[in-house]
């Protein structure tokens, strides 16, 4: 008998996740702070340096919907790589 070989499906990316998080090596989802768009000239300069820095996300429901939404950010800890094949 011959094996017949199952096709397996790729998953699709939200790429509305896929931009807004970050996955780190030791794989901590990484998120930027809210707030940096617009009405920038009346914050305080030690407010502005604040809002550059990342959190975690850390709520276990978070990192759960976030994997389920951009499921290869573990694999390339960002957005796929221009013009590759996977």
């Amino acid at each position: 008998m011959a094996k017949t070989k199952i096709k397996k499906y790729k998953l699709k990316t939200y790429k509305a996740a896929a931009k807004r998080f970050r996955v780190t090596k030791t794989g901590k989802i990484m998120r930027t702070k809210r707030g940096k768009s617009h009405l920038r000239r009346r914050k305080s300069k030690r407010a502005l340096n604040l809002l550059s820095k990342q959190l975690e996300v850390t709520a276990l429901g978070d990192k759960r919907r976030i994997m389920r939404l951009a499921p290869y950010l573990k694999k390339y800890r960002s957005n796929p790589p221009a013009g590759s094949k996977h």
